[in-house]
């Protein structure tokens, strides 16, 4: 029987980190089930999903924590099917681009949460305009909706934000 352990790291970007991960969960017996792993602003970060033997977890525990020595500082947390409400929902994605000013990622996922939908992945960047130069805010992602969404209403608060912001905000459901 395997347990199921969901792994956040944290870590100065530097080569061999995942490999160290993998390391330490692979001589354990354990798999690697899936990932978010990224570098940004120096540092490297994600969350890694890995089953391991109910005999080995402990094993795997102590392998994990020791990275600390490496400077690779990984929480480790029981991971159920039953924290993963995914499946259950219907998914859309979203995007929004336009010129860069403090509060937008508050103010777009402050709309989501007001219509009781999760964010399931939100990536942002920061970019320059063309021509002018000046810094160019873009992002993107998928949102868990509930049933009794109001798409329209949605719509429309998204529209109001893009408005405010001078900002294109767009909206697809996914079928």
């Amino acid at each position: 029987m395997f347990n199921n352990l969901l792994l956040t790291v944290v870590s100065d970007d530097k080569p061999g980190i995942v490999e160290e991960i993998a390391k330490a969960v692979a001589e354990h017996e354990g798999n690697w089930l899936e990932s978010r792993l990224a570098q940004l602003g120096g540092k490297f970060a994600g969350v890694v999903h890995v089953a391991v033997p109910q005999d080995q977890e402990s094993a795997v525990r102590e392998a994990l924590n020791a990275l600390k020595s490496k400077s690779i500082w990984i929480n480790i947390e029981e991971y159920t099917a039953s924290s993963d409400a995914s499946s259950s929902q219907a998914l859309a994605s979203f995007s929004a681009v336009g010129p860069d000013r403090p509060g937008i990622v508050r103010e777009i996922t402050q709309a989501f949460t007001s219509h009781q939908i999760n964010v399931a992945e939100i990536e942002t960047s920061l970019s320059s305009m063309p021509y002018s130069g000046e810094p160019l805010f873009e992002a993107e992602g998928v949102l868990q909706l509930p049933a009794e969404l109001d798409m329209q209403d949605l719509q429309d608060t998204l529209n109001t934000i893009a408005d405010s912001l001078g900002m294109d905000i767009s909206l697809t459901k996914n079928d």
